[in-house]
């Protein structure tokens, strides 16, 4: 089991799905958790009280800005889990307008800039760790939709980018990516033609990518891991979804 007590995260994303099971399973190793989302009441009501909930629009730079310094107050954010995502059934190039293009862009990729831009000064130290919650989309195409895929490719390019500036210096922060396959969470539902109930068993469970986010976060400060890429066995492989 992975001792992270003593440790602070913060976790965007956190009301459902995927966030929320990575700020419960962070909870659980012994960290002490505030996540965030914009559904307080739900946030609240899902954390039962094992991490603290924050109200925060994730695609507000200034509300991220608020929301860090919040955490900040009581002590230093060691990890920073940046998990907020959304989708929409009208995702396809020819049913994308300027508008779905740029909601679909904030949640998913500017949303992350905002949350590293407002973490990252005050992380510089050792053990100090952000982790990006993208996405296989980010590497070959699926359906997920070219906007989707363009803001995960997004986070992917970023964190590595962000990356290979910090760990040059000292006090340098790591950044890690995860790069999960199809996840059966709330955002299948959103789907042009939601998955039904036995393709969804085949899926990932929010659980797993939650293991490996509190994996990266119990590594040595000395250990870099810059991708890890999670799918179901026998329904995805690399370049191929069935």
């Amino acid at each position: 089991m992975t001792d992270l007590a003593g440790r602070r995260a913060l976790v965007t994303g956190a009301s459902s799905g995927i966030g929320l099971a990575i700020a419960l399973a962070l909870a659980d190793a012994g960290a002490e958790v505030h996540g965030a989302a914009r559904r307080l009441d739900v946030m609240r009501e899902a954390a039962g009280g094992r991490f603290t909930a924050h109200e925060a629009d994730v695609t507000s730079a200034e509300r991220m800005a608020s929301l860090v310094a919040a955490v900040s107050i009581a002590g230093p954010i060691d990890v920073a889990v940046l998990a907020a995502g959304t989708n929409l059934p009208e995702r396809r190039a020819r049913q994308l307008t300027p508008a779905s293009w740029d909601a679909l862009i904030a949640v998913n990729l500017s949303s992350a800039f905002y949350g590293l831009s407002a973490a990252l000064p005050a992380m510089r130290r050792p053990g100090g760790l952000v982790v990006f919650v993208s996405s296989v989309s980010a590497s070959w195409p699926d359906y997920s939709g070219p906007a989707y895929q363009a803001a995960k490719a997004g986070v992917s390019a970023m964190a590595r980018a962000a990356a290979f500036e910090e760990l040059g210096q000292d006090q340098g922060v790591r950044l890690s990516s995860i790069l999960p396959g199809a996840v059966d969470t709330p955002i299948m539902d959103r789907r042009p033609q939601p998955p039904d109930a036995a393709t969804r068993r085949r899926m990932l469970r929010p659980e797993d990518v939650a293991a490996a986010c509190v994996f990266l976060a119990g590594l040595p400060e000395t250990v870099h891991v810059p991708e890890l890429t999670i799918l179901p066995a026998g329904t995805q492989a690399l370049g191929r979804t069935s």
